[in-house]
C-alpha cells in the first residue's frame, strides 16, 4: 500500500513521520505550494471586493462563495471518490479549478469582472476544490500505513497553514504591487505541481468483486451510514456549531484589517499570516492535546480560548496586539478543526471514507459559510466590533452543546474486516433480485434477556448504517427464550455489499450477540426472497450483471447475517 521509509530526517514517531514515505512527502510539498497559490487568490479576492464595493456583505459573500460549494456538493463528491480512482478524481477537480483561476485571470486582465462574476469565479475554484477535498483526504491512508495517519492528517493541516501563514503576506506584497490579477494568475501556476505529482503516482488500485453502486445509490449509503453512526453525528453537529460560532475572524479579516486598524492590502495579508502561524503552532500540538486531555475537553478549551481571542480582536486598535490574538486564535481553531477531522478519518471504514471525509468537509465549510454570512449582515447594521464581539460570546456558550453532544473518544482507526463467503444460494437470483429478508433466531437464556436486548441496539446500527432497513428484534411470547432479529435488503447485490461492508469491530459486536445463544444447535439464518418470481420494480444499478444473469452458487456461510 505504501512505500517503505527511505529517509532517516524523520523521527518515526513524530508529526513529520509521514514524510519519510516518499509518495506522501512529494504530493504534500505540492500540495502546499497549491495551498499558497489558492491563499494568495483569496487575498486577492477579498481586496478586489473591498475595492469594488463598500458592503461588507459582500466582502464577506468572497469567503461565503469559496466554501458554500463545499457544503453543497461534498457528499457527492465523497461518493465519487469511493466509487472511482481517487487519483483520477483529484486530476479532474484540480483540472476545474485551474481552468476557474486561469478564466478569472484572463477577466480581471482584461478589466471585464464586476462583483457578481468576482463572486461565481470564486465558486468555480471552490467547487473543484469541493471535489479535490474527499479524494485526496481518504487517499492519505493509501500513501502512509495506519499507524501514522493521524500525523499525516495533522501534517495536511499543517501544509494549509503554513501556506496560510506565509501566502496572506506574499498574497498582500503581490496585490499591492501588481494588483488583483496577478494573484489570481499565481493561483493558477501553483495548480501544475500537484497536478504533476498525481500523474506520476502509481496508485495500487483494489478491485471489488462487487459491481459499483449508482452515484444516487450510493450518496444514499454514504448518508445511511452517517445518520446511523453515533460518534460521526456527534463530531459533524460540534464541527458545523464551531464553524458558525468561529467563521467571523476569516470573513471579517478585511473589515478589520480596513476599519479596526486602518491598514492596507499588506496588513490584511499579514494578519492572515498571524492566523496561519498560529494554526501551525496548533497542528504541531495535536499529539500533545491527544495525549493529555479528552475530545470533550480539548474541544471546550479551544472555544473558551477562541472566544476571548476574538474579544480581543474586536477592541483592538494596534496591529502588534491584534496579530498576538490572531495567532491565539489561529492555534485552537486548527487544534479543534484538526481533532474533529481526526475522529471522523479514524471512525470510518475505507468504503465510505471519502462521504465520511465529504460530510466533515461539508460541515466545516457549511458552517464558515453560513457564518460568514450571518457576520456580514451583522456587521452591515451594528460595525465591524459589535459583530466580533457578538461572534466571542457565541464562542463561550458553545462548549453547553457538550451537555447534549458530548465529543467521543478518539482512539484507534477502525479496521475493515476480510470478506465473507457469499451464502449458499439453490435459488437463480440476479443482482437486481429482491427484496432480501433476512431472519436470525436466537435462543437466550431469560435472566439475560435485557443485556441482549441492548447488544442487539448496537447491532441495530451496525445492521442499518451497512445498508439493512426495516430492522427489528421480537421475543416469541410463547417461547420467551426465543428472539428473532429480521431485516432487509433492497437486493441481492445490496445484501451481498451488506455483509461485507462491517469492520472487525462490527463483526466482533455480532459475535458478542451470538455468544447470548444457548443450546447445542448454532445461530439460524434464514435468507429468503420477497419476491421469488419477478424482479424489483426500480431501474437496474448494476450494468455489469446483466438482468438474466444467474449469480453462481457460493459455499455455505458463517451465520452472522
Amino acid at each position: 500500500m505504501t512505500d517503505a521509509p527511505r529517509s532517516s530526517l524523520f523521527p518515526a514517531d513524530g508529526v513529520a513521520a509521514p514524510l519519510r514515505y516518499p509518495v506522501f512527502r512529494r504530493i504534500w510539498l505540492a500540495s502546499l505550494l497549491s495551498n499558497l497559490g489558492l491563499m494568495i487568490q483569496s487575498v486577492g479576492a477579498a481586496w478586489a471586493m473591498t475595492q469594488m464595493t463598500s458592503s461588507a456583505d459582500k466582502v464577506a459573500l468572497v469567503q461565503t462563495a469559496l466554501m458554500l460549494p463545499i457544503m453543497l456538493i461534498s457528499m457527492p463528491a465523497g461518493a465519487v471518490a469511493d466509487m472511482y480512482d481517487r487519483r483520477v478524481v483529484s486530476l479532474v477537480s484540480l483540472v476545474l479549478s485551474l481552468v476557474g483561476a486561469g478564466t478569472l485571470t484572463a477577466l480581471t486582465w482584461l478589466g471585464l469582472v464586476t462583483p457578481n462574476i468576482l463572486l461565481a469565479f470564486c465558486f468555480i475554484i471552490g467547487s473543484g476544490m469541493a471535489l479535490f477535498g474527499p479524494a485526496w483526504q481518504s487517499s492519505v491512508s493509501e500513501q502512509v500505513p495506519h499507524e501514522v495517519l493521524p500525523s499525516a492528517v495533522a501534517l495536511n493541516g499543517i501544509s494549509y497553514n503554513i501556506a496560510r501563514s506565509f501566502g496572506p503576506a506574499i498574497g498582500g506584497i503581490v496585490v499591492a504591487s501588481a494588483g488583483a490579477v496577478a494573484a489570481f494568475a499565481c493561483n493558477a501556476v501553483l495548480y501544475v505541481p500537484l497536478l504533476v505529482m498525481l500523474l506520476i503516482w502509481r496508485r495500487n488500485v483494489e478491485v471489488s468483486r462487487l459491481p459499483r453502486e449508482r452515484l444516487s445509490r450510493a450518496i444514499v449509503s454514504g448518508v445511511r451510514y452517517i445518520l446511523n453512526s453515533p460518534s460521526i453525528r456527534v463530531v459533524l453537529a460540534r464541527t458545523l456549531i464551531t464553524g458558525i460560532c468561529g467563521g467571523s475572524v476569516s470573513a471579517l479579516m478585511p473589515l478589520v484589517a480596513r476599519d479596526l486598524l486602518h491598514g492596507g492590502a499588506q496588513t490584511y495579508g499579514i494578519m492572515l499570516g498571524a492566523f496561519g502561524m498560529g494554526a501551525v503552532i496548533g497542528a504541531l500540538n495535536i499529539g500533545h492535546a491527544r495525549k493529555h486531555l479528552s475530545g470533550e475537553a480539548s474541544i471546550r478549551l479551544c472555544a473558551l480560548i477562541m472566544g476571548a481571542a476574538i474579544a480581543v480582536i474586536a477592541v483592538s486598535s494596534e496591529p502588534v496586539l491584534t496579530a498576538a490574538a490572531l495567532v491565539v486564535a489561529g492555534a485552537v481553531w486548527m487544534l479543534a478543526v484538526a481533532l474533529f477531522n481526526i475522529g471522523v478519518q479514524l471512525s470510518a471504514p475505507r468504503w465510505v471514507a471519502g462521504r465520511s471525509l465529504a460530510a466533515f468537509q461539508a460541515a466545516i465549510a457549511g458552517g464558515i459559510a453560513i457564518g460568514s454570512r450571518g457576520w456580514g449582515y451583522l456587521t452591515d447594521h451594528v460595525g465591524v466590533e459589535l459583530a466580533l464581539l457578538t461572534s466571542a460570546a457565541a464562542m463561550f456558550v458553545s462548549p453547553l452543546f457538550g451537555l447534549w453532544l458530548r465529543m467521543p473518544p478518539i482512539g484507534a482507526r477502525v479496521e475493515d474486516a476480510d470478506s465473507l463467503e457469499d451464502p449458499e444460494v439453490r435459488l437463480a437470483l440476479t443482482g437486481r433480485s429482491g427484496p432480501l429478508v433476512v431472519e436470525i433466531e436466537y435462543r437466550v437464556d431469560q435472566e439475560q434477556a435485557r443485556a441482549f436486548h441492548g447488544v442487539m441496539q448496537d447491532v441495530q446500527l451496525s445492521r442499518q448504517r451497512n445498508g439493512a432497513y426495516g430492522w427489528s428484534i421480537a421475543r416469541d411470547i410463547a417461547d420467551p427464550e426465543l428472539w428473532t432479529e429480521r431485516y432487509h435488503c433492497p437486493t441481492w447485490l445490496d445484501y451481498l455489499r451488506q455483509r461485507n461492508r462491517s469492520t472487525q469491530s462490527e463483526r466482533a459486536l455480532h459475535q458478542r450477540a451470538m455468544a447470548f445463544h444457548l443450546g447445542p444447535d448454532p445461530v439460524r439464518v434464514r435468507r429468503m426472497l420477497e419476491r421469488p418470481f419477478g424482479s424489483v420494480r426500480w431501474k437496474d444499478d448494476t450494468p455489469d450483471i446483466a438482468a438474466n444473469d444467474v449469480l453462481p452458487v457460493s459455499t455455505p456461510a458463517g451465520s452472522s447475517g
